[in-house]
């Protein structure tokens, strides 16, 4: 009995120690370790994100390797070939097999250095994560070196390594982005917002170095050529010329930073965000904390919805910020970010003042005022009685007699002027009012059946509305007052003509374009490299809009003709505005490319607020606005007009 029992014992033992054995055979170790090149790829979502962040990384690594040429070549916005040459330091045949490995870099050897970064790049991120989602080729050679070292690599795998003729500096080839990850590129955009996002990096790296040169190629075309200068002659370069007169210039220094560059003059704020760069060490950031500082500091003399220009480098000891936040390195920490804002506020301010760009009180005569009689000669005692003995001099001397008027016979008629006018025909008189029977309903509208004026089909008047475009009035040269039989139509006169516009501009690109009015002489205008970009990729909507534009070379177009409704003389400012509201909707991913452009062109066009109308003008804006198919809305969801009842006018009065 005691030996079955002793059995069963031991037999209990060996299932519990087998049993485990045989369930991890069945169920394996689910936890392992990516491949490589898998791993790779989950780091480059982070890091490559388009081929614009491909731009920025390669160009960066270029500066590190204080190279004095930089160029850039793209083909087909990046999506084919990005290409950086620079004529650097050069790598060795094992330092340039190394880049290529996660996390491999010069720049950090222990914790204590990650703390006093002071180059552009140190994660050890870029070329491996860019070998991870595209077929990469390099081409590389220090000064010491006899031959350089050419490395060909396809989805992280090293395909060839062997030695080239090559002069010294790094060629860094990435070829077919996101070839062997194809939902990633399809979630690229199209070809012109691509280079866009390229363009955007390479101005922020060009900028932050005037003393290196940049040369950009797209497609074979130039771009950026940026030679070696100041910072002020390099942000002419690509900003435009129009900077050139109309910087200053910023220079603070104290013991915890510097601060200095270029802002804008108040004159050159516009509505959109692009031409605002902050650097802090020399390396781009956004920072809308900075940006609010600075807009405090041009308050009172920008619109609240215009931004100023501004390039800021801020220098401060790297201990005091921290960069390592964001893998793109765009987005950084301050350890005491209540003094930078201060700073940076006060040194605008400082500057603005510096150079008379604040508002000022003139208490100097103007010359020509200085020369009059009344200033230059003596008051001389027999003119001291002579003014003190004339009715002029009475009346603001004596009390009581600031009312009294000087009865002349020139103006002793002057109570006609107020006298109502009368009209023959019957009037109707309501109180004050004088108004002719006639005048309420045109003859021409209730003549004609089906006219836009018999019926306002809009949420804003339902029931049918005779207008009287015989009585209309201007307010503050913004609205315009309409009557009805039933009260009155408040017209805002800017967003009317947008309405207008806007559905003119719809049939032109629905098949009927606009009539295009040659120019005699035909006009140049130049433009900042962005601008150039988008432009071009305007050209067609454009032509079917009124204007006939041709490249000229150089950022450079030639403007053969415009829509008739464009003065002459006013066709440059005309396209710049436009290309400024159309960048103001960039941002917006509801709108197409079409649709924005149409809603700039309305803005531009329009009649803007403030704008005298004489009685023929209105009267053809108030008959078009009735004809569009919504004609109480803009397209951007304004209300053109405001219905008032005679009847609530009334009320108010107590009748």
């Amino acid at each position: 009995m005691c030996s079955l029992f002793t059995d069963a014992i031991n037999l209990s033992a060996c299932i519990f120690v087998i049993l485990p054995k045989i369930i991890v055979h069945i169920l394996p170790d689910i936890i392992q370790l990516l491949p490589d090149n898998i791993a790779n790829q989950i780091a480059a979502g982070e890091v490559i994100q388009r081929p614009a962040s491909a731009v920025k990384e390669l160009l960066e690594n270029a500066v590190d390797a204080e190279a004095t040429e930089i160029q850039l070549i793209v083909n087909d916005a990046g999506k084919a070939l990005v290409q950086v040459i620079d004529n650097g330091k050069g790598m060795s045949e094992t330092d340039a097999r190394m880049s290529f490995e996660r996390h491999a870099t010069s720049k950090i050897k222990n914790i204590e250095d990650l703390f006093h970064i002071k180059t552009m790049g140190f994660r050890g991120e870029a070329l491996a994560s860019i070998a991870a989602v595209a077929a990469v080729e390099l081409k590389t050679k220090k000064a010491d070196d006899i031959t350089g070292t050419y490395i060909e690599i396809d989805n992280s795998l090293v395909k060839k390594q062997e030695p080239i003729a090559w002069p010294t500096g790094t060629s860094i080839a990435m070829k077919n982005l996101f070839f062997n990850v194809p939902a990633r590129r399809n979630f690229l955009k199209s070809n012109a917002a691509e280079l866009r996002y390229i363009v955007d990096e390479f101005i922020r790296v060009s900028m932050a170095f005037p003393d290196i040169f940049f040369l950009f190629t797209s497609n074979g075309q130039q771009v950026f050529h940026l030679e070696r200068g100041s910072l002020k002659q390099r942000i002419v370069q690509i900003l435009g010329n129009s900077y050139n007169a109309k910087l200053v210039s910023i220079q603070e220094q104290s013991d915890y930073m510097n601060i200095y560059g270029f802002v804008g003059k108040p004159e050159t704020a516009k509505k959109t965000r692009g031409d605002q760069y902050f650097f802090v060490n020399n390396r781009f950031i956004k920072s809308g904390y900075l940006h609010h500082a600075l807009m405090n500091a041009f308050d009172g003399m920008i619109a609240k919805d215009s931004f100023p220009m501004y390039t800021l480098f801020i220098d401060l000891d790297p201990t005091q910020v921290d960069i390592n936040v964001h893998p793109t390195k765009q987005e950084i920490k301050f350890e005491d970010e209540k003094i930078v804002y201060a700073f940076v506020q006060s040194a605008v301010k400082h500057a603005l003042a510096q150079f008379s760009i604040t508002p000022t009180l003139d208490f100097e005569l103007d010359a020509s005022i200085q020369q009059l009689d009344a200033v230059s000669k003596p008051f001389t005692e027999e003119k001291k009685s002579s003014a003190a003995s004339s009715s002029l001099y009475s009346t603001f001397t004596q009390k009581n007699q600031a009312h009294f008027i000087e009865n002349k016979s020139d103006l002793k008629e002057w109570k006609s002027f107020y006298e109502p006018a009368q009209k023959s025909g019957k009037s109707i008189t309501d109180g004050s009012e004088h108004f002719q029977k006639d005048d309420f309903v045109n003859p021409r509208v209730e003549a004609t059946s089906g006219s836009p004026f018999t019926s306002l089909q809009s949420p804003l008047a339902i029931h049918q509305i005779p207008l009287s475009i015989h009585q209309i009035i201007q307010l503050h040269q913004t609205y315009i007052v309409v009557q009805n039989p039933e009260g009155y139509l408040l017209i805002h006169q800017q967003n009317a003509h947008e309405r207008v516009l806007y559905e003119r501009f719809i049939k032109a690109t629905s098949g009927k374009p606009i009539a295009i009015q040659q120019s005699l002489f035909p006009i140049t205008i130049e433009l900042a490299a962005a601008d150039t970009v988008v432009l071009n990729e305007l050209l067609p909507d454009l032509h079917y809009l009124g204007y006939h534009l041709e490249p000229f070379g150089n950022n450079t177009f030639v403007i053969q003709g415009t829509p008739a409704d464009v003065l002459q003389g006013n066709e440059k400012t005309a396209i710049e505005k436009m290309l400024e509201q159309y960048k103001n909707f960039s941002s917006d991913l509801k709108y197409s490319k079409r649709e924005k452009l149409l809603r700039s062109l309305a803005w531009q066009q329009s009649i803007k607020a403030g704008t005298a109308l004489s009685q023929k003008e209105m009267t053809a804006l108030v008959e078009d606005l009735f004809q569009c198919s919504a004609p109480n809305i803009t397209s951007n969801g304004k209300p053109t007009y405001t219905e008032y009842k005679k009847t609530d006018l009334d009320k108010m009065f107590g009748r």
